[in-house]
């Protein structure tokens, strides 16, 4: 498997990616990426200054991916966004490897940052608290997906 940034042509198979995986988990509703106007085009989202989106490729199929954008137009605040996995490669450390590459890239701009996703998500959840992120009681100001019931945030300049 390799990590590697998000191209145009690699649109349609994210976006697969991200909606088997909310359906997987109830995600398939309001409030929740699924109805993310970007979704259909992560690669005109993820290019301006201080973004990023990486995919997971195995056997040139594009099979996870995760990204980097300011929350809320915050200059200190970055949020870990739609970062999902197809079922057959969680469990590999493929995972953990992408969160690196994500939060390697949020240290150069950024001071923190946060995440949020949905408690039924039990396996993200520990993976987020074992790479050093720590719960928050409520969303930060300024979130968009009202339906996420879990939220993290994590210092990242060392």
């Amino acid at each position: 498997m390799i990590i590697r940034p998000l191209q145009a042509e690699d649109n349609e198979a994210i976006e697969a990616v991200i909606r088997n995986c909310l359906i997987e988990f109830g995600g398939n509703r309001e409030g929740l990426a699924w109805q993310d106007d970007s979704l259909r085009e992560l690669s005109r989202y993820y290019e301006p200054e201080g973004r990023a989106y990486w995919v997971v490729e195995q056997d040139g199929r594009v099979v996870g991916g995760a990204g980097i954008a300011p929350f809320a137009d915050s200059a200190e605040v970055c949020e870990l966004q739609k970062m999902y996995l197809r079922v057959e490669i969680r469990g590999t450390g493929i995972a953990a490897q992408l969160l690196a590459t994500c939060l390697d890239f949020a240290k150069r701009h950024y001071e923190q940052c946060y995440l949020e996703t949905l408690q039924t998500m039990e396996a993200a959840n520990r993976f987020y608290r074992k790479h050093g992120f720590r719960q928050l009681q409520a969303p930060l100001a300024g979130s968009e997906h009202f339906a996420c019931d879990a939220w993290y945030i994590r210092d990242i300049r060392e």
